[in-house]
This record gives structure tokens, C-alpha cells and sequence, in this order.
């Protein structure tokens, strides 16, 4: 068995560890800022995982990197995956361009658009994808799927 992980605390920490109990703040930042306070309050890391029902082995993380990182490493990290390559306003660009222009643009064109206008390169498939998801495809307005009520009276 290794040497025991303690964290120590200053006031200030400490207060601001207390403060995350009532913020405004994602449960696991809340969960991990009373762990640190545990550990410095002297219980031991097997202790404070039976509390939480967590794994020794990440209330261990926790401590770690809290003494690596320390405020910082209470909340989570970016995502992996591919980031989005437009903005909102990108898209509500798009939107103005389809109810103010009157010609009509394919998902083909309106990349080509995006791409020449703001300097934003998206596949049509990408943007078909987000407009729809947007209820905002192609020039008209309206719903994009069709309502049930008639979906029904096809059958």
C-alpha cells in the first residue's frame, strides 16, 4: 500500500470549495470540490469513496489532480471529437439569405455561399443536416416532416 494522499487548504480554498455546494455548477464539480474538503479535513481516500460510492481509484484522481491543477481541475475538460466549423451566426446567415433572397439554393449551393461569403467550408450533407435540425430547410417556411395526422391518412 502507498503513502496516504492528504490534501491541505488554505481558508480562502476551503470557503471557495464550500461556496461550489450552492452554485450554480454540474453535479460532479460539486462532488469532487467536497472530496477535496474531505481529504483535507482528514478523511481517508477508502472512506470518502465508500461516502460517495465511487472507486478509491478516482477519488484518488480527483486528489491528484487537484494538487496538479488545483480550482481548474474541478470541472471537465473539452469534448473529443471534431469541433463545429461554423457558428450560429453562420447559420442564421444562411436562414436570411433563404427568406430575403428570391431565388432558390440547393444544399450544394448554400455551401458554396457559406464558404465564399464568410470563409466557412461545410459538406451539403453537413448543412442539410443542421438546417433541418434547425426546422429551417430550404426557401420555404414551415415544418420540416410532415404531420401526423397526415402521415395516417396515407396509410
Amino acid at each position: 500500500m502507498g503513502a496516504r494522499i492528504r490534501v491541505f487548504l488554505t481558508r480562502e480554498q476551503d470557503k471557495t470549495l464550500l461556496n461550489l455546494r450552492t452554485a450554480d455548477v454540474p453535479q460532479k464539480v460539486k462532488d469532487r470540490a467536497e472530496i477535496i474538503r474531505l481529504n483535507a479535513h482528514g478523511w481517508y481516500v477508502e472512506k470518502i469513496a465508500a461516502h460517495f460510492n465511487w472507486t478509491a481509484q478516482t477519488v484518488r484522481e480527483v486528489l491528484h489532480k487537484w494538487r496538479k491543477l488545483g480550482l481548474e481541475s474541478l470541472w471537465e475538460l473539452a469534448g473529443r471529437g471534431g469541433k463545429t466549423k461554423y457558428t450560429e451566426e453562420d447559420i442564421v446567415f444562411l436562414e436570411e439569405c433563404l427568406k430575403n433572397e428570391p431565388r432558390t439554393y440547393n444544399s450544394f449551393q448554400l455551401t458554396q455561399k457559406l464558404e465564399s461569403d464568410r470563409n466557412v467550408k461545410l459538406s451539403a450533407d453537413r448543412l442539410r443536416r443542421v438546417l433541418k435540425k434547425r426546422g429551417s430547410y430550404g426557401s420555404e417556411s414551415g415544418r420540416v416532416s410532415r404531420p401526423k395526422s397526415f402521415a395516417n391518412a396515407k396509410k
